[in-house]
């Protein structure tokens, strides 16, 4: 069952420590991880760095579970640490309810071996004297050895970078395959760590090309060193590039700060939201070219946000949403009805102005720095997915924010700030940009009801499933658009805009 056997060589207690974060940031619920070694080969005090880790609290307390056999934490997995050496019976653990335990958390167990064959299946640590220091050999399931052989290959990459005791922290997973993690350097100075690596064995849909090809996503790092690079060359506050490893798929980037784009209550402040909107109109001042440089050999091509990738998206709400909502897949004729009207709106998109789109351009990817001035209070985030599209759309994302629920007076105040800021720029279309606008809130919102549920039902993401009443909401304002009428009609019908909200 066991794929591979990783080594790492621990030259004293320090490196024992950060090899407990190395593997706290690659657990996941249901991990059980068996330390073995002699009395004094620290298995303790690995535990100790794994359960500090997963807590994030440097200081917490972790006293020895000798007498007690198991010592719990709330942290971000929940973690049970178990001492088994006066386990006098295996059959004890099932009244230690240790596998129970470990169903929805992860268990750390020191003497495994006084439970048989019990942990055949576990994450097996063992930690050998070698030299002055300690050689861990670290065995398991072929699952579990992928996340760790990442997670030491990251350590690899930051000491590559020149930071080899520098702590790590996991901070988040986003609605994709990319990862991310606080760096804390020798300095105490704070870095962020892109783990997104490449794009590979996606399932392919029956045109036979994957998803993400067709709707324009990054397939690599390669698209953040660019778009990061090219925005900050314009003088916008993107992360600067410390180190990268293209081909592993690993950035280490500048940490922007820590004050969300929220308020405290995790409410929209519209001074925020309405430097957002001017800030995006400041971004669509002038064209961006459609190629930018990675590296002195390497290009990144900014992609066309084209009918085929604006319809895959689209096309979400009637493979993911609609089975969700009726209960039933949508047949062939609820399809085509339903591409038809989409089509005839991405013909009209294609007259209207074009110019960068970032895609998610609302709260999560946007940090606010009070302490700065101008547009550098606006750090920006998540930029990989970057394509040449309808200027308006971006403006339907932030004044729509799929996150938190915005005030029709908001919406407009952050339309006419961004329109305001454009008209003093020249001439202007607004009625054009109003046209477009719509258009793309409804196409935006679309695709969210689907990729929402399809993050909950294929992904095992159950958090966003929360925001289908506000991405119905939403739909419904857009909608009231003459342009829409058409489609509005389909979606009534259809029940897509009906909801417990309604």
């Amino acid at each position: 069952m066991t794929a591979r056997v990783l080594e790492r060589f621990l030259p004293d207690e320090d490196a024992t420590t950060l090899f407990g974060e190395d593997i706290a940031v690659a657990l996941r619920a249901g991990d059980i991880l068996a330390l073995k070694g002699d009395l004094g080969a620290g298995k303790t005090t690995l535990a100790r760095s794994i359960i500090r880790a997963l807590a994030d609290n440097p200081e917490l307390e972790v006293p020895s579970p000798t007498f007690t056999l198991v010592q719990s934490y709330e942290a971000r997995i929940p973690v049970h640490h178990f001492d088994l050496y006066r386990l006098a019976d295996p059959d004890e653990l099932e009244e230690l309810g240790l596998f129970e335990m470990a169903d929805d958390g992860v268990a750390l167990v020191e003497w495994p071996e006084r439970a048989g064959e019990r942990f055949a299946d576990a994450i097996r640590i063992e930690l050998h004297d070698s030299g002055e220091g300690r050689l861990a050999v670290v065995a398991g399931p072929e699952e579990a050895m992928l996340r760790l052989e990442r997670s030491f290959a990251i350590r690899d990459f930051l000491n590559n970078a020149g930071e080899p005791r520098a702590h790590r922290a996991f901070l988040l997973g986003d609605a994709s395959l990319r990862a991310y993690e606080t760096v804390t350097t020798r300095t105490g100075a704070r870095r962020i760590l892109m783990n997104a690596p490449e794009r590979r064995d996606e399932p392919l849909l029956e045109c036979g090309r994957p998803y993400s090809r067709i709707a324009h996503l990054a397939q690599s790092v390669a698209a953040s060193v660019a778009m990061a690079n090219a925005i900050r060359a314009r003088g916008f506050s993107a992360y600067e590039v410390y180190a990268q490893d293209l081909e592993t798929g690993l950035l280490l980037t500048e940490h922007l700060g820590e004050t969300p784009f929220l308020s405290p209550e995790g409410e929209p402040v519209a001074e925020r939201y309405v430097a957002a909107a001017r800030l995006l109109a400041a971004l669509h001042r002038d064209a961006w070219p459609k190629e930018m440089p990675v590296t002195d050999q390497l290009v990144h091509e900014l992609p066309p946000y084209d009918r085929e990738a604006l319809g895959i998206e689209v096309s979400l709400l009637t493979d993911w949403y609609m089975p969700f909502m009726a209960g039933r897949p949508a047949n062939d004729a609820e399809r085509a009805g339903y591409m038809e009207r989409w089509n005839r709106l991405f013909a009209r998109l294609e007259d209207f102005e074009k110019n960068l789109v970032l895609r998610d351009f609302h709260s999560p990817n946007l940090i606010w720095r009070a302490e700065r001035e101008g547009f550098d209070r606006l750090g920006l985030i998540d930029l990989q997915d970057a394509v040449c599209g309808p200027a308006a759309y971006d403006v339907a994302s932030l004044a729509l924010d799929a996150r938190v629920t915005m005030p029709e007076a908001l919406e407009r105040a952050v339309v006419e700030a961004y329109c305001a800021a454009r008209a003093e720029q020249g001439p202007f279309d607004r009625e054009a940009f109003d046209e477009a606008y719509a258009i793309c809130a409804t196409q935006r919102n679309s695709k969210l009801l689907g990729t929402f549920v399809r993050l909950e039902q294929r992904d095992h993401k159950p958090f966003y499933i929360k925001h289908l009443p506000r991405i119905r909401a939403y739909l419904r304002r857009a909608m009231g658009h003459p342009v829409l009428d058409e489609l509005r009609t389909f979606y009534e019908e259809a029940g897509f805009l009906s909801g417990d909200e309604a």
